[in-house]
C-alpha cells in the first residue's frame, strides 16, 4: 500500500445515539474492502445519551476531549492518527461509497485537499436545490457536510484546525488552505441527515445559516455567532 494512500477518518462526536451507527455501519464494510483506509478515528466531546455504549460495539478507536468543541475534538484525533491522509467527516454524514478511490485519484491529479458534493436524505425539492450548490467551488463551499480531506503534512503546515473556533471551523480552515494549498470539490454525493430542517423549518434553519455565515465573514466574535444559532435552531 503506498503511503500517499493511508487514509485516517477522523469522526468529533457529541450525543449521536440516533446516527453514528449508520455511519460506522458504512465505514466497517468499507474498511473490510479497502486497504488504503488505515484507520477510524472517533472523538468524544464528553456525550451523555448512548453514543459511547453504540461506539464501543465497534473495533474502532475512541479517543476523549476534555473540550466540547468540534476544533479540538478534530485535531486531538489527527495528532493520534497514522495515515498519511486525513479525512474529517461528521456524524450525521455519509460519504459517497467511491470516496476512498475518489480521494486516491484527487491527490494523484496533484490536489493537496478537497470536498464532496453532498444530498439530503429527503426528497424536499429545496433541500434538492441546497445540494447542487455544493457541486462546484464558490463561497459557501467548504462546511462540515462536505466530508473534508487533505494531506498530513498540509494540515500541519496550518497548525490544523483553529481552536478559538467553536462554529464555522471546517469552513474557516478550508479556505485558509485554499490560499496555500490545490484544492477540488469531487462530484459525488454525500448523504447528509435532514434532521436540522425536520426539526426546525427550512427557512429557519436558511436564515440561521445566513445570519451566521454573514456575521462570520463580517468579524462577529465565535461566543455570538454560537449564541445567534443556538437561538435559531432547537
Amino acid at each position: 500500500m503506498s503511503s500517499d494512500s493511508q487514509i485516517s477518518i477522523i469522526i468529533p462526536i457529541f450525543n449521536e445515539e440516533a446516527l453514528i451507527g449508520n455511519l460506522l455501519d458504512f465505514l466497517s464494510v468499507q474498511i473490510c474492502k479497502d486497504k488504503r483506509l488505515y484507520e477510524v478515528i472517533l472523538v468524544d466531546g464528553g456525550s451523555t445519551d448512548n453514543t459511547l455504549r453504540i461506539v464501543d460495539s465497534y473495533s474502532f478507536s475512541v479517543l476523549h476531549s476534555t473540550h466540547r468543541s468540534r476544533a479540538r475534538q478534530m485535531n486531538l484525533g489527527a495528532s493520534h492518527a497514522l495515515g498519511n491522509v486525513f479525512y474529517f467527516v461528521h456524524a450525521d454524514v455519509i460519504p459517497p461509497a467511491s470516496f476512498a478511490n475518489d480521494i486516491c485519484l484527487a491527490l494523484q491529479a496533484g490536489f493537496d485537499m478537497g470536498c464532496f458534493s453532498y444530498r439530503f436524505d429527503s426528497p424536499s425539492p429545496l433541500l434538492k436545490i441546497n445540494a447542487r450548490f455544493t457541486k462546484k467551488d464558490s463561497t459557501v463551499i467548504g462546511g462540515g457536510d462536505q466530508t473534508l480531506f487533505i494531506r498530513r503534512d498540509a494540515f500541519y503546515e496550518l497548525d490544523g484546525f483553529s481552536d478559538d473556533h467553536i462554529i464555522m471551523e471546517d469552513y474557516e480552515l478550508y479556505w485558509r488552505a485554499k490560499k496555500k494549498f490545490k484544492s477540488r470539490v469531487i462530484p459525488h454525493d454525500a448523504l447528509v441527515s435532514a434532521r436540522k430542517y425536520k426539526k426546525n423549518s427550512y427557512l429557519r434553519v436558511q436564515l440561521a445559516n445566513l445570519i451566521v455565515f454573514n456575521g462570520y465573514r463580517f468579524g462577529v466574535s465565535q461566543k455570538r455567532l454560537a449564541r445567534w444559532y443556538r437561538t435559531l435552531l432547537n
